[in-house]
Order: structure tokens, then sequence, then C-alpha cells
């Protein structure tokens, strides 16, 4: 008796996880129905040591990814979007992270770098030298001058080798910080005095970061567990969805990505065009990655808190079921 009762609630337990299930779209239960993953061992202080000392340059280390980070701004350039200057940060930073895998046999190195259309191949070139992979390259902006590429870079050793042949691949290029002139004196107006900061953060329902003259929203997908060659992608090693808002708060521009299950891409890319905001480009940004991560680029103009709407738009469509439609 006792084993006919254990059998029935057994079995009445598993309707209900599959009639959950059923709810969820694939890509969600996909995700949802992973092992879970151990957390990532930490950097070592000699293992930062050897990332700063390679790139001639200290970075942030972010404790709770396990994640060290470089910012590699091109401070050479003065780049207009539409005939209009913008400032570096609003879009026209690269960086580099360190972080270690799962298992802590190995590690990660994986940047984004900002280039020069004329500058492309050359780093290409370095890269696969110092047996790096290239991830992707593709546009970020739209109406830019001067024309701007922006290539990942990725590899996998430990990490005092990666953060030597990260550093030997850049070192010719003006991305690497001893090629790069100082950023120049604060701006008289930061992002703090040029918006309306409580409003921006009460639309987008999260905390943004003054940069210099611009205000930049970074956030991750903690609903997601995305591996890649056996390390957890976070926040600050890539899988992020970001907003820059650049110029005055009834007179602003936004750039920035959104990271997205496939299935996702559609109703973002709608809701982007309802809002008035301009897709610029949909691609990848990493190799291997599971689940797949598409990335998609945007660009718009108005007062900021009707940009800050139709951000936060978009990122209600996450999570979301996919767009249906479509017929084989």
């Amino acid at each position: 008796m006792e084993t006919t009762k254990f059998s029935r609630r057994r079995a009445l337990q598993a309707t209900a996880l599959l009639s959950t299930s059923l709810l969820l779209p694939f890509e969600k239960l996909q995700a949802a129905s992973a092992s879970p993953i151990a957390s990532t061992p930490a950097l070592t202080p000699d293992e930062i040591t050897a990332i700063e000392t390679a790139l001639g340059k200290k970075g942030s280390y972010k404790e709770a990814e396990s994640v060290h980070t470089t910012p590699l701004p091109r401070n050479d350039l003065k780049v207009t979007v539409k005939g209009a200057p913008v400032p570096i940060p609003f879009g026209f930073g690269g960086w580099v992270s360190f972080k270690k895998s799962v298992d802590g046999k190995s590690a990660m190195v994986m940047g984004d770098t900002v280039l020069l259309q004329e500058e492309v191949n050359p780093l290409i070139s370095a890269a696969q030298a110092n047996g790096l992979e290239i991830g992707a390259i593709h546009n970020h902006f739209f109406y830019e001058e001067p024309r701007i590429f922006y290539v990942h870079v990725h590899g996998m050793g430990t990490v005092a080798d990666l953060a030597k042949r990260y550093a030997d691949t850049i070192r010719g290029s003006k991305i690497f910080p001893a090629n790069q002139p100082p950023a120049g004196p604060p701006p008289t107006m930061t992002g703090k005095e040029n918006f309306d900061i409580p409003a921006l953060d009460a639309i987008v329902k999260y905390t943004g970061t003054v940069n210099g003259p611009t205000y930049k929203y970074t956030i991750g997908r903690s609903d997601l567990k995305v591996m890649m060659m056996g390390v957890e992608m976070t926040t600050n090693i890539g899988l992020n969805t970001w907003a820059s808002f650049a110029g005055k708060q009834d007179d602003a521009q936004i750039a920035g990505d959104i990271a997205m299950l496939p299935g996702e891409v559609n109703n973002v890319i709608k809701t982007l065009r309802q809002h008035n905001i301009e897709v610029v480009a949909v691609h990848s940004h990493m190799l291997s990655d599971d689940p797949h991560i598409i990335f998609l680029h945007y660009l718009g103009r108005g007062p900021a808190t009707d940009l800050a709407k139709g951000f936060r738009a978009a990122l209600d469509v996450l999570g979301k079921a996919p767009m249906g439609g479509m017929k084989m």
C-alpha cells in the first residue's frame, strides 16, 4: 500500500513538472535544465599582477565573477555621429577580461578591440601569430566618422601566458595602453549634470554609472547560464546588455547592445523600431557558447526619457516567448 501511494505521488509530481515545462520557451527550458555550475576559482594576486604587468595598466577585479578587466579606450580618436561630436565613452572603448574555467585547469582571455578599418587585418594577423582566435568582426554604429570596427579576440591557457600573448597581439597597435594618449582633463559637465539620472533610473529600473560626460547601464543575463570552453560567461567577460547616453537630457543620443537568445531577437527588433530606435547590427560575439547568444546594437536620438523608455521596453522582451508566424 505504501508503495502504491509513493508511486502515485511521484507520478503526480512528474505530471506537474511536465505541465510547467510545456509553458516555457524552448531556450529557457534548455537553460533551466542545465546542470548546476560550480563556482569559478578566483584569480590569485600573482595572476592579476601578471595581467597588469603585461598590459602596463591597472584594471579592475570583480570578485563576485572572478573576472579581471582592463579598459582599452581609443583616446586618440575624434568621433562624430551624423556630424555631431560624441565622447569616447559613448561606445568607443575596448576592453580585455580574464577568467578561469570552472574546473580551474585553464583560463580564458576575451576582448573587444576598437579599430579603424585599416587596423583590422594587422590585428587579426597578430592575434593568430600569438595563438589567439577571432570570435567576431563587425560594426556597432551607423553614421560614425571615422569608420569604426570591433574585433573580438579570445584564447585559452594559463593567465600569465594569455596576458603575455594578448599584450604581444596589441603591442604594435594604437589600442596598447602605452600607445594611447592620456584621456585629457575631466569634462566640465559630467553625465551627472547632463542627465536627470533619478528619472532615467526610475524608467530603466537599474542604476547606471557616470563615465565622463556619459551615463551608462550595464546589465547581465542572470536568468541564463552560458558556458564557453568550460568558462561561465558573465557580465564582465562580455555577456551583458548595455545602454550609453550622451548629449543632454532634452537632446540625447543612446547607443548600446542587447544580449539575446535567438528566439528573442525579432521581438527586440520590433520593440526598438516601435520606439523609433535604429537597429544597427545583429551578430554573435562568441564562438562555442551554449546556449548561443546573439547581440543587437542600436542607436537613437531624442529626449533622454523617451530613449530610456525604448531601452526598458526592449529589456521587458527578454525572457518572453519568441515571435510566432514562421511556417516551414
